[in-house]
């Protein structure tokens, strides 16, 4: 049966000698792989660089149930991305982020709210004029709130440390080195405090933003089970330095 849903692009596989597979977070069925026929040949109605990281799309699909490759009818832009492919800081933080994701997003359920929060996130990174450097720490600690583990911030303001591996603010140095300390736990909270559209306000120098970054993805990794190694954060430290 087809439907129509619209998609988000993580990422693509080759297969044979003109064709992919690609997962795409969807509206409607959330995370599933699309087996894309004839991407690289010159008449193609679906084209290579509708599926960059990050691409938005109108798409009719076929769904089965019960899983497995599915694949996909029709497929448009929407809307055509004008700046994040062209943009050296702007594709290194979508590459970052996309990895992110990639590594996160292992239910096929459909979560509106989540989609819609990838959606507006990636419309604001794509038309924002404003300076981005921040963007990827405060899209992924807003995305945690839709994954489980956000943190509290009640108490924050009175917390002398951060507790990567219970997510929690303390007063006392854990028992173990998954921690932010109090030179860095003042950014920790702006973080968490920024709104997605206000990252271009926070005060954060290449140094504090490579540290907080790296406490991102191991906070991610102690709370998602087999997240593996993540390596695009170096391409964006060295753009960004």
């Amino acid at each position: 049966m087809l439907h129509k849903t619209a998609g988000i692009v993580l990422k693509t596989t080759n297969y044979a000698e003109s064709s992919v597979v690609a997962k795409i977070y969807t509206q409607q069925f959330g995370l599933q792989s699309y087996m894309i026929n004839g991407v690289k040949k010159p008449k193609a109605k679906i084209r290579m660089n509708m599926l960059q990281p990050l691409s938005l799309l109108d798409m009719v699909v076929y769904h089965k149930p019960n899983g497995g490759i599915q694949r996909i009818s029709e497929a448009r832009s929407a809307p055509i991305l004008q700046t994040i492919p062209y943009h050296i800081v702007k594709s290194s933080i979508a590459l970052f982020i996309n990895e992110m994701l990639y590594k996160t997003l292992k239910q096929t359920d459909n979560e509106p709210a989540l989609y819609n929060f990838f959606h507006n996130a990636i419309v604001y990174l794509d038309q924002t004029e404003e300076n981005c450097a921040n963007y990827a720490p405060v899209f992924l600690m807003k995305l945690s709130s839709f994954l489980g583990f956000m943190p509290d911030i009640s108490f924050a303001d009175s917390a002398k440390f951060f507790d990567l591996q219970n997510g929690i603010f303390i007063n006392s140095i854990p028992n173990h080195p998954h921690c932010i300390s109090e030179n860095h736990l003042k950014y920790w909270l702006a973080i968490l405090r920024c709104p997605i559209t206000e990252t271009h306000l926070l005060t954060l120098n290449s140094q504090n933003r490579k540290v907080l970054l790296q406490h991102i993805i191991t906070y991610y990794s102690l709370h998602i089970d087999n997240f593996g190694l993540i390596n695009s954060h170096l391409i964006l430290e060295n753009v960004l330095n």
